[in-house]
């Protein structure tokens, strides 16, 4: 298909309507990676019912910059087809309205609309033109047709909005009059950057997802962490955040396990040079009898498939939680003992203190109290600064994985 350009009028985003190649996945199977790097990610999980004739525009914060930014859409737990009559990408000016001339159609294989099956995903084709690091890329989406469960991310601590009807192609925020917290069936972003650029996923719980960080201000750890990538002089410049609340290494629950999403939310990621492993605390905390030796063959195992794939890890100590409702000495030790593994049993590419930077001076198995967000296990803003700032950049740009 001949490909055809659209001028937009800001230089931001220029969007050319090009044939690509789609994939598709169940939930079980890692979607092919297309050429590029992620910028942007999040994970997907059964979220509520979907609904025919529903709009939602979707705004997402940017780590890397690049060129011919491609979204990819999620039907991952879906129990039927999703079509998506319409889709455009355009550049946040504020609230639901966007910049003057950003907004623009995405195609799927060079059409306008897609349907997407139960258990798959979707990439659409490339827009060419620049997509700025640290940008707000507002995703607007219209499903003609959809039932059963939706697929999508509950806490994004992000404001996007809704409404019913197709006004994907408005610029104006007239007729998005309802918000919403959470991201439907957008689950990554990717631009085409330089060819050393590589990324880092976080894999994790509801501290990575960003649990008592401020909503709307890109204050989780791994959004500070992108904030210093973008200054630093090194290769990795992308980051997705693939943190959902509640979840765990071992078992399905709040989202499948750190062990079940590993393909399709972190491997299948484009550019992917390392996994940042952080969880754990959910599987101590929930007294379901799992001990360290379980939870670190865990760890063992999600070690094990990403270098198989040629990728690094880089893990992190769990932190303390002194003071929630579900600490006891029992949880205490399984922390301890786990936490020992990760420092010095030389399974990971590289390890950050994460319990050591966020642990109070006055009683380690508490939080600090400069880092508290108010609940004695989820940091505050002040707190996922630190986290971000205590992880060495350099470490991430990692070229050859451990044996």
């Amino acid at each position: 298909m001949k490909a055809r350009l659209v001028r937009a009028a800001r230089p931001a985003v220029v969007l050319l309507l090009a044939s690509a190649c789609q994939s598709t996945s169940t939930p079980a199977e890692a979607p092919d990676a297309p050429a590029g790097v992620v910028t942007w990610g999040a994970s997907a999980d059964r979220f509520g019912e979907a609904a025919a004739d529903r709009g939602h525009r979707l705004v997402v914060h940017t780590s890397a910059g690049g060129r011919d930014p491609r979204i990819r859409l999620s039907n991952a737990f879906g129990n039927g087809p999703v079509t998506f009559g319409s889709v455009y990408a355009g550049l946040q000016k504020e609230g639901a309205e966007l910049v003057r001339g950003s907004n623009r159609r995405l195609t799927f294989d060079g059409a306008r609309s897609v349907t997407v099956p139960a258990g798959a995903t979707v990439l659409s084709d490339p827009l060419p033109g620049r997509l700025p690091a640290a940008s707000n890329l507002v995703i607007s989406i219209h499903t003609p047709e959809a039932a059963g469960p939706a697929t999508g991310h509950w806490m994004a601590m992000q404001t996007s909005y809704a409404t019913w009807g197709d006004h994907t192609a408005e610029e104006s925020a007239a007729n998005w009059t309802e918000t919403t917290g959470s991201w439907f069936y957008l689950d990554a972003v990717s631009v085409r950057a330089g060819a050393d650029t590589g990324a880092v996923v976080a894999l994790g719980d509801s501290v990575t997802d960003g649990w008592q960080s401020t909503s709307d201000k890109n204050r989780r750890w791994p959004d500070y962490l992108a904030r210093r990538l973008q200054q630093a002089d090194t290769a990795v410049k992308g980051v997705a955040n693939e943190g959902i609340a509640g979840n765990k290494v071992l078992a399905d629950g709040a989202g499948q396990s750190a062990l079940n999403r590993l393909d399709r939310d972190v491997l299948s990621q484009p550019g992917l040079r390392t996994v940042f492993l952080f969880e754990g605390v959910n599987d101590i905390k929930a007294h379901t009898g799992v001990t360290a030796d379980e939870l670190i063959d865990g760890y063992r195992e999600i070690v094990d498939r990403a270098h198989t794939a040629g990728k690094c890890v880089a893990a992190a100590t769990v932190g303390p939680f002194k003071g929630w409702s579900e600490w006891d000495p029992e949880a205490e030790a399984v922390r301890r003992e786990v936490n020992q593994f990760i420092r010095s049993g030389g399974e990971f590419d590289t390890v950050t203190d994460f319990d050591r930077i966020l642990r109070s001076p006055y009683d380690p198995e508490r939080l600090h109290p400069a880092f508290d967000g108010g609940d004695h296990l989820h940091p505050n803003d002040k707190g996922m600064q630190a986290m971000a700032d205590a992880v060495d950049l350099k470490s991430l740009d990692c070229a050859d994985p451990l044996p």
